[in-house]
């Protein structure tokens, strides 16, 4: 089996519910960047045995949360030295407005796995444009990159569209069978 790491920040829940979510249908370990941008103790040595990584981060004015970067900045020590060389990423991210500017952030993400000589794993699931498709309905807010979710800013954690998070269900499944093809 694949190990998958899924390290996030969240703000307010939501991306962290979202993470859960992921996080529970691949199979992986959840790590929370805390509110000073730090990891817990042992985090980068988990990160370092995983085969895979997920990044997770809302969408705050247009990019990452700033603890997230501070995590991202931590990460050149790896980076030197190459130290996550072939790992699988894939990313995910949340913001208050059904655009909300999610694609710097998952560039942000994508950037980040490449810089570290990652292969990144999309979507692998098509979005639902047709007239038919509702708020409930899977891919709705139409990521390719990534995992992309919507709550509203006055929504509680609880009230995440069921669609995003059958949709991180699915990309969960999907980052852990590409993972466990690598294995």
């Amino acid at each position: 089996m694949a190990n998958i790491v899924v390290v996030f920040h969240s703000g307010y829940g939501h991306t962290q519910r979202v993470a859960q979510a992921v996080a529970d249908s691949a199979g992986a370990q959840l790590l929370a960047i805390d509110a000073d941008g730090n990891l817990p103790e042992g985090g980068w040595e988990l990160l370092g045995a995983a085969d895979m990584i997920v990044f997770g981060s809302p969408t705050y004015m247009g990019g990452v949360s700033w603890q997230f970067k501070k995590f991202a900045d931590a990460s050149s020590k790896v980076w030197y030295t190459q130290g996550w060389k072939d790992k699988l990423f894939a990313g995910f991210t949340n913001s208050a407005t059904m655009n909300g500017d999610k694609v710097t952030t998952m560039g942000y993400l994508w950037t980040l796995a490449m810089q570290h000589s990652g292969i990144w794993v999309s979507m692998g699931i098509l979005p639902t444009n047709n007239k038919a498709a509702t708020r409930d309905s899977t891919n709705y807010v139409g990521g390719y990159g990534g995992l992309l979710t919507q709550s509203p800013s006055d929504a509680s954690p609880a009230e995440i569209p069921k669609g995003d998070l059958d949709t991180a269900r699915a990309f969960g499944e999907r980052i852990a069978t590409v993972a466990r093809s690598r294995s």
